[in-house]
């Protein structure tokens, strides 16, 4: 079959996200009249096919959150389009959107921030049952909660207790067997794995897969962190101060990093194999405010690769060999552009 056959039979993806943009306005004076807009999402484009997982990589306050809270409409965007299964999830109405509320699921960063203290793990697990009307009574839907605890791996015979009464990792279990129970088909998990202890992270990615492989789950998987990134991700999607700015295969972007900033984010990752550490020097300096963004490259006051271009232009993302793209001008077609050695 030709590399264009196979292409047209692909199947489409579960999400494509296009130029998705979420501002926030900035309020002054006693009439909280708008001064200005933070860019916390500047018109990005992912796309993840069914059953595969994306890992959406950058420093804290790109945007990343910001991402899935718009995606979910817990924010409302300004413009741009979220196809989940071909419906585009940002002009439906609430009554219209509340379907597929049980479809696209979260996961917190914090367990106990998003676990009601006051509530037994039976009734956190069942919530969501019983707002959509899973479980035909009572007694189906605490049989239900008792089969997602025992497939993330917890006891059922603990749903009585309350979330202070288990670790971190085991209330992570209890969040992701929340989301599980109303048989969701995409999982956002942003930064779950960032709150724990090394080992108990582990667990939980070996848990999220597994449960990936059994159930056909796809994640939109954000964190800060790409040392966790390797081992789950299928595709990479890289974010700075709003914008996207490499998205390649998981093993691609890892063995060849093309822009700056990605090769800054891995040279700080630490590895004891020699084979693995990078030559590429660290990302220095802050990430500027999205309230007031750097003209051209949003990258260009931090990059050791700039030139005067990149101060005065907004790089497209360009594609780049073995798949995906990098906004970067030293991938522009047919680029042979001098880095400023003077910055």
């Amino acid at each position: 079959m030709s590399e264009g056959a196979s292409a047209a039979a692909a199947p489409p993806p579960l999400l494509r996200v296009e130029a998705l943009r979420t501002w926030f306005p900035i309020r002054a004076g006693l009439l909280q009249r708008t001064t200005g807009w933070l860019r916390a999402v500047d018109g990005i484009d992912l796309e993840i096919p069914r059953g595969q997982t994306l890992a959406l990589v950058g420093e804290s306050g790109c945007g990343k959150s910001t991402v899935a809270r718009s995606l979910l409409r817990l924010v409302e965007p300004q413009a741009g389009s979220a196809h989940f299964d071909g419906v585009d999830l940002l002009t439906l109405s609430k009554p219209a959107l509340r379907p597929y509320r049980s479809k696209l699921q979260i996961v917190f960063q914090d367990p106990m921030a998003s676990l009601d203290p006051r509530m037994r793990i039976r009734d956190v697990v069942a919530e969501g049952m019983d707002a959509f009307g899973i479980g035909a009574n009572a007694a189906e839907r605490t049989e239900r909660v008792a089969a997602v605890l025992r497939r993330v791996q917890l006891d059922p015979d603990q749903m009585g207790r309350y979330p202070h009464e288990f670790s971190g990792g085991q209330r992570q279990r209890i969040c992701i067997a929340r989301a599980l129970a109303v048989e969701p088909e995409l999982v956002i998990c942003d930064e779950a794995t960032s709150a724990l202890d090394v080992s108990i992270q582990a667990q939980i990615l070996n848990l999220l897969r597994e449960l990936q492989e059994e159930l056909g789950l796809t994640y939109l998987f954000i964190t800060h962190d790409l040392g966790v990134v390797r081992y789950l991700a299928d595709r990479v999607a890289v974010m700075y101060l709003g914008r996207i700015v490499e998205e390649a295969a998981s093993e691609t972007l890892f063995e060849s990093p093309r822009h700056p900033y990605t090769q800054g984010l891995l040279a700080a990752v630490p590895s004891v194999d020699p084979s693995r550490r990078k030559v590429a020097a660290r990302v220095a300096g802050d990430v500027p405010s999205p309230a007031n963004p750097p003209t051209g490259c949003h990258f260009h006051t931090r990059c050791s690769e700039v030139f005067d271009r990149c101060r005065l232009e907004a790089p497209d993302l360009y594609p780049v060999a073995g798949g995906g793209g990098s906004r970067c001008f030293l991938h522009e077609p047919g680029a042979g552009a001098t880095p400023d050695v003077a910055g």
